[in-house]
């Protein structure tokens, strides 16, 4: 980091808990000992009020005045940011972030909001939100999260890998969080086709792509697009299955989040869907209640066929 960038850094720190040893504060910024005494006294030198307490407990702390004034939130602004940071700190991909910012945010609000927000904080436990798949949760790097919105923000183009080996460049639109996924929605170029990119599957690469003029999505509903394109791009598995009944039924018998249903004539459709692995889009599928055919892709009919031999195989013996 530049001097500036580590500065800020330390004095974030320093904000976060009470208190912090030269060796702790060295090994978060990656520096020497020496290097974190001389910051401490670039930030004296800036009027940021840096107490140093000797003996063998001793270490840096920030005094009151070096804090951000207390935050003037009402008191469900309050209930509603602590219990947002809560359920943000059940994925796995932010929990360490979310916990820096709960404690940050905790230290600057007035004493009584700051008590209900602890209270909240340490009363209540988050279910597991990956409720929906037998695959770990990807890894999202907030960074980059915070780079692609700055992108969108600013109109700028993009230029990255995606899924390793695929030179996208793209003009980013909006970011969609669902199913514990994120999802960039661009428009591809040079043809301006529209698609949904799944973040942790793309790497940026620098300098990025030109600016551009926005021409957004029509109808503004880039949720429902990335439910739409998912289901036939977006996931590790994909599908068509052909159901015996009408598309009406069938959808009246799906989560939106499933795939996409086609008419076929007035007893059959095809269900477009799709899922993280094998055994979710088999559960999907075998969830709708009605019958169906399934021929493609190969590994999910070999699937389909176990799982048929392995249901029957828990039946009771036939009485004779």
């Amino acid at each position: 980091m530049t001097t500036s960038a580590r500065l800020l850094a330390l004095l974030g720190l320093l904000q976060s808990r009470p208190g912090w040893t030269g060796p702790e504060l060295a090994a978060r910024l990656g520096v020497t000992e020496r290097t974190i005494r001389n910051d401490i006294e670039r930030l004296r030198a800036l009027d940021y009020p840096v107490h140093a307490d000797l003996g063998r407990a001793g270490g840096y702390r920030l005094g009151d005045s070096g804090r951000l004034p207390p935050l003037l939130l009402s008191d469900s602004e309050a209930v509603a940011v602590a219990v947002g940071l809560t359920a943000a700190g059940a994925s796995e991909a932010l929990a360490e972030p979310t916990r820096t910012a709960i404690a940050k945010l905790e230290r600057v609000l007035p004493a009584r909001l700051r008590t209900r927000a602890q209270s909240l904080r340490e009363s209540t436990d988050v279910g597991p939100a990956n409720t929906a798949t037998n695959v770990a949760e990807p890894a999202v790097d907030p960074e980059l999260l915070a780079e692609l919105a700055l992108a969108i923000g600013r109109h700028e183009g993009l230029r990255f890998w995606y899924r390793d080996d695929d030179p996208v460049e793209a003009d980013p639109y909006r970011l969609v969080s669902w199913q514990q996924r994120w999802y960039l929605v661009a428009r591809r170029r040079p043809a301006g086709d529209w698609q949904a990119f799944r973040v942790d599957w793309l790497r940026l690469r620098v300098p990025g792509a030109s600016r551009f003029t926005a021409d957004p999505l029509p109808g503004g509903d880039y949720a429902s697009f990335v439910l739409r394109d998912v289901a036939s791009t977006g996931w590790a598995v994909h599908a068509r299955i052909l159901v015996d009944a009408p598309a009406a039924e069938v959808l009246r018998r799906i989560n939106a989040a499933v795939g996409v249903v086609e008419t076929v004539d007035d007893e059959h459709s095809v269900l477009v869907t799709g899922g993280d692995s094998l055994e979710i889009v088999a559960v999907w599928i075998g969830m709708l209640g009605l019958p169906f055919h399934v021929d493609q892709p190969p590994e999910l009919v070999d699937h389909v066929r176990r799982l048929a031999a392995r249901y029957t195989a828990a039946l009771p013996a036939a009485e004779t």
